[in-house]
């Protein structure tokens, strides 16, 4: 019996090493020069694609993470196979609450930071996939600084998305720039990096923008997370995701993003 705990325990090894090997070779690794620097991505495209192109999610990693890691973590190809996903690579930045020397990879948080060379690298990646997108199904999202650069692209770049989903993150000057979409905000209630309450203000100010009810109703409920709808009668609404946790996302979170952004396609 011993024995066969040994090659049991070898073999799910194995199998977990293979997987990974395998889910890696899924996501191909491009490379884009921007200002002169190199850019990476790690990008997944559906094996068929419509005549009309295939839905497309961006998905940007907290301060600190990595284009890697964000794959793992959320695996929006696994979730949503007929959509691309580009998992986009940050550089060394200065953090607004941590890593203050800029000794970590994030992204910009403001359109005007340093000639957004974020936004640049954006444009770049969005255009080389011109001919295999839906225009009318392009998505953002991103966690913690990731979050923060969702909500500096739907500012600068709005005309472009469908919705956002960003999570533990706010604007701060960007959302002077917010027009009405379709958003989802994901946030630990808590949350002692990003707090609670500056998320709940962000929150407010998404729901007034995109002429919410006032009142939300259950719209998903998924392990700890509960997700609050708000409808809108322009047609921008807005769901709060909340969960009684940290800055840490649950592993739900990645599928109700995917639900929600199934949801949103822009007329």
């Amino acid at each position: 019996m011993l024995n066969n705990m040994k090659t049991n325990s070898v073999l799910a090894v194995i199998f977990f090493l293979l997987a990974g090997m395998i889910q890696a070779a899924e996501l191909q690794l491009r490379e884009w020069t921007v200002g002169g620097a190199k850019r990476e991505a790690l990008v997944w495209i559906p094996d068929q694609i419509p005549s009309n192109g295939c839905p497309v999610i961006f998905v940007f990693h907290g301060h600190g993470g990595n284009m890697r890691s964000a794959a793992r973590g959320f695996d929006f190809h696994g979730l949503w196979p007929q959509a691309a996903v580009v998992y986009m690579q940050g550089l060394p930045t200065p953090g607004k609450l941590t890593d203050p020397e800029g000794k970590l990879n994030g992204w910009n948080s403001e359109p005007d930071e340093t000639d957004n060379r974020d936004l640049i690298f954006f444009d770049a990646v969005y255009a080389s996939l011109a001919g295999q997108i839906d225009s009318n199904r392009v998505y953002s999202t991103g966690h913690s600084n990731g979050g923060g650069f969702t909500y500096c692209l739907w500012a600068a770049r709005g005309d472009l998305l469908a919705a956002v989903a960003p999570s533990a993150a706010f604007a701060s000057r960007s959302a002077r720039g917010l027009t009405p979409k379709p958003a989802l905000h994901v946030a630990g209630t808590a949350d002692q990096l990003v707090k609670y309450d500056w998320q709940e203000r962000m929150m407010q100010t998404v729901r007034k923008l995109n002429g919410c009810a006032e009142t939300g109703g259950l719209w998903d409920e998924s392990g700890e997370l509960t997700g609050t709808l708000y409808p809108s009668a322009s047609g921008t609404p807005f769901v709060s995701l909340t969960y009684p946790g940290g800055h840490s996302l649950p592993k739900e979170v990645p599928a109700v993003i995917v639900r929600f952004f199934k949801e949103c396609v822009r007329k």
